[in-house]
């Protein structure tokens, strides 16, 4: 079976940290570049960074700009998100997303089911 599979999620404190991972299922992740979305209750999905498929370009949204890191390791087939420095703006369910080509581009051929990440005192 072809899928995306995030983990990691949870209930964190402001300032807080939690890595987030995206596992592969059935194809080669090293083969695609790699989105995080998120989406808090009642807004629309944003994107929060890319990764190239080699890793070799990485960007990100403003908002977390300093705060996350995305990385990627081609042999365990993951991506991972590094959050630091958690706000509460940042509560949502995280997803990823990947996209058969260098860069996020296009369409994407997989997406994830989604994990919550709620940063709450």
């Amino acid at each position: 079976q072809l899928q995306l599979v995030e983990s990691g999620g949870g209930l964190v404190q402001p300032g807080g940290s939690l890595r987030l991972s995206c596992a592969a299922s059935g194809f080669t992740l090293a083969n695609y570049a790699i989105r995080w979305f998120r989406q808090a209750p009642g807004k629309d999905p944003e994107g929060v960074s890319c990764i190239s498929s080699r890793g070799g370009s990485t960007n990100y949204a403003d908002s977390v700009k300093g705060r996350f890191t995305i990385s990627r390791d081609n042999a365990k087939n993951t991506v991972y998100l590094q959050m630091s420095n958690l706000e509460p703006e940042d509560t949502a369910i995280y997803y990823c997303a990947a996209y058969r080509s260098i860069t996020c581009l296009g369409p994407y051929d997989y997406w994830g089911q989604g994990t919550q990440v709620t940063v709450s005192s």
